[in-house]
């Protein structure tokens, strides 16, 4: 009788992120609309420095004393990666990985140039490194840029980005104005334009909405004192089908077994 081998199903990859649409939400302070649900989520991974990727804008140290001041009013140290002497090293021990927001085309050119994708994408998929993006540092959490709202000012190698999720985020999502003047292409136009020629789900993610994704679940998070009459939910667009509503506290958990 021939003898039997038990083929285990290949790991889900673990994965730890928090990926907001903005830093900044109308009728908040800085990063404040997130604060109770970022504040939580760094405890609950004992997390107490960040280690912070400011590649998306030109300042470093100016945009890195931003962030790290708010992140000390709520008792979290921060150093930025670009005062690291070996920020491979630093990648090793970090706690946490934040990517802040600024243009997507000059974060994703500063990845490759400082060969920091592979590192990254390697401690938040295969050690379960948690990982924070906020606008661009959202945009590079998809498998590529290519549903970014921002100009490219530079020339990357590649559209190819971390592939911490298998679809795509079009952060600051916009609704079109109902009875407005603007007559221009919509965000919805634009993401149906990328559905002409991709087939990845992309999910709009409004100004003060987040997805937390924690192993194998995805879900929607909001602030957790609304204003009123603001919609923080997402909108779930694809290809050839039409868009789906979700708000704060929805699951989406469905996206992520959508694995290539």
């Amino acid at each position: 009788m021939a003898k039997q081998t038990i083929t285990s199903r290949p790991r889900i990859p673990k994965r730890n992120l928090f990926l907001m649409s903005s830093s900044t939400v109308h009728g908040f302070g800085y990063l404040e609309h997130a604060q109770q649900d970022l504040t939580s989520f760094f405890e609950s991974n004992s997390v107490q420095k960040v280690l912070f990727i400011p590649y998306a804008q030109t300042d470093y140290d100016a945009y890195t004393a931003k962030i790290g001041s708010v992140l000390k009013g709520w008792g979290f140290g921060c150093t930025g990666i670009h005062t690291c002497s070996d920020p491979f090293e630093a990648l090793l021990e970090a706690e946490t990985i934040y990517i802040g927001g600024g243009n997507t085309f000059l974060l994703l050119r500063t990845l490759y140039e400082k060969e920091l994708l592979e590192p990254i994408r390697d401690r938040v998929m295969k050690h379960g490194v948690p990982y924070v993006g906020s606008s661009a540092g959202t945009d590079v959490a998809s498998p590529n840029i290519k549903t970014t709202n921002d100009m490219p000012i530079v020339y990357p190698p590649s559209f190819d980005a971390l592939g911490l999720i298998p679809f795509n985020i079009n952060p600051h999502y916009i609704d079109p104005e109902v009875n407005g003047n603007h007559k221009g292409e919509t965000r919805p136009e634009r993401i149906n334009q990328f559905h002409e020629l991709n087939d990845a789900p992309v999910l709009g993610l409004r100004e003060g909405a987040t997805l937390f994704v924690g192993g194998r679940t995805a879900t929607l998070f909001g602030p957790s004192s609304p204003v009123p009459g603001m919609n923080y939910g997402a909108r779930l667009f694809r290809k050839n089908q039409e868009p789906v509503e979700y708000e704060p506290f929805d699951s989406i958990t469905f996206l992520l077994k959508e694995e290539p």
